[in-house]
């Protein structure tokens, strides 16, 4: 079910993060976009999420996102495994997100990418021979 993985950095400044990264990576980062309040932008395999410290209080806490085949699959799994769904299933600039609280209290981002996302950012660079942390 899980396609990619990322680690989610928080920060108030979203070009001074990914400065630094895309300078250890070597590339610019592969994926930029606003969201509400927050600022995104990924490269390899981590993701940065800019904004206030208000702005980002309420997702302090959350781990991901998990990047995943089929949102609504994973929904009913983390339902009948005794998840509560903080946030419902919405539409984001990449597809559409859920987060979900597990039963161990884990507060975790799951995400379904557009097909279009999923060519470009998985299946070319798997094409390609090239590793997600290589993005």
């Amino acid at each position: 079910m899980i396609l990619k993985t990322y680690t989610r950095m928080f920060s108030n400044d979203c070009d001074a993060t990914l400065a630094t990264l895309e300078r250890l990576h070597g590339r610019p980062a592969h994926l930029r976009f606003q969201f509400g309040e927050w600022e995104l932008g990924a490269i390899g395999d981590i993701l940065v999420v800019a904004g206030t410290d208000e702005a980002l209080a309420p997702i302090r806490d959350s781990h991901g996102p998990l990047i995943v085949r089929d949102l609504g699959a994973v929904e009913a799994l983390l339902l009948a495994e005794g998840a509560v769904i903080t946030t419902p299933p919405t539409d984001v600039p990449t597809g559409r997100m859920l987060y979900a609280c597990h039963a161990d209290g884990l507060h975790i981002e799951y995400v379904q990418w557009t097909d279009e996302v999923i060519e470009k950012l998985i299946r070319t660079p798997q094409r390609e021979g090239r590793l997600s942390s290589e993005l």
